[in-house]
Parts: structure tokens; C-alpha cells; sequence
């Protein structure tokens, strides 16, 4: 069995879900598309706050686009960041 993917959620994401991190199979989750499908399969009721534009990192760097995800990635998932 390969070492799980770890999800880290941070600010309101983490908030709203009353989640700050969980770990993933990382046979289930190929990419950060899957990964996100995977999250609202198993927790649908994450879903309002899942969807939409939201800002990620694989391995603490910043990610634009869908990425392939390897056994002990280390996966954060946060709100788009606004300031004033």
C-alpha cells in the first residue's frame, strides 16, 4: 500500500468544512481533479464549499492548473486570498 495523499485545508475552507486535514488513498486520487471529485463524493455536503475557484498547492507550490499527484503529496487547498 502507498503512502496516502495529505489534504490540508486552511481559512475559511477550513472553517466551513470543521476540517484542517485528512489523508487520501493515493491510488483514488491520480490528479487534483480526481482529488476534488473524491472530496465531494465522499463528503457531499462539502460540495457549496469546494466548488468555484479555489487556490491550491502540491508540496507547497503554488499550482495553476490540474496536476498529476504522486503517493505522499502533500496537498493544500485554501480560498482565493483578497486584501484591502
Amino acid at each position: 500500500m502507498s503512502e496516502p495523499i495529505q489534504v490540508k485545508f486552511f481559512a475559511r475552507l477550513r472553517e466551513e468544512l470543521g476540517v484542517s486535514s485528512l489523508n487520501i488513498p493515493a491510488e483514488e486520487v491520480p490528479d487534483l481533479d480526481a482529488l476534488l471529485d473524491w472530496l465531494v463524493k465522499a463528503h457531499p455536503q462539502w460540495q457549496p464549499a469546494l466548488q468555484g475557484k479555489l487556490m491550491t498547492a502540491v508540496n507547497q507550490n503554488m499550482t495553476s492548473s490540474n496536476v498529476a499527484l504522486q503517493p505522499g503529496d502533500e496537498v493544500a487547498l485554501f480560498p482565493p486570498v483578497t486584501g484591502g
